[in-house]
């Protein structure tokens, strides 16, 4: 499967969540297995050979394309979840939305202090969830060495938000 497979199996809702917005909906590449396999093979890929102690998987989607990785490298998954999903004691970090604010949280005994983390959501758009991840890791001490999204929308400039950190993508949409 090539990237022009994959954004044959990406299905595009005009006006969702509101009016004005074209939503890239990753649903429809879990539902076609070659196209799944073809994002996850690519992200084996990219990261077989680097040096990373942890996947830090974004809730919901991120946890679907980072746990397969996770297993096929043999490393620990961090999951970064809504604020109040998880027990015990959490780092937690808030952060800006164009409707709002929003909370999301990671437990403390699962970051590794010097440890390198792979960050992964389905797509990314402005950076923000990513940035509070990111924010998440860093306060157990953790190194973010890269972002990873499925689907990139670079026009809402989320590398100037996530900067210095790399962003990977496997396909990119622009004028979103």
């Amino acid at each position: 499967m090539t990237e022009q497979l994959l954004d044959g199996a990406i299905r595009r809702v005009p006006d969702f969540p509101k009016k004005g917005i074209l939503f890239y909906d990753i649903t429809s590449v879990l539902a076609n297995p070659a196209a799944f396999k073809y994002c996850i093979d690519r992200m084996v890929e990219l990261y077989k050979d680097k040096h990373i102690d942890g996947i830090a998987c974004i809730e919901s989607r991120g946890f679907l394309f980072g746990a397969p990785l996770a297993d096929r490298l043999g490393l620990p998954i961090v999951l970064i979840r809504k604020k109040g999903k998880l027990p015990g004691k959490v780092y937690s970090c808030s952060y800006a939305l164009e409707y709002g604010t929003a909370t999301v949280e990671a437990h403390v005994e699962d970051i590794k202090k010097g440890a390198h983390y792979i960050v992964i959501d389905d797509l990314v758009a402005t950076g923000g969830t990513f940035a509070a991840a990111r924010n998440l890791l860093e306060q157990g001490g953790g190194i973010v060495d890269e972002f990873f999204g499925v689907i990139g929308l670079p026009d809402l400039d989320y590398d100037k938000s996530l900067a210095p950190t790399k962003v990977t993508t496997l396909i990119n949409y622009h004028g979103a």
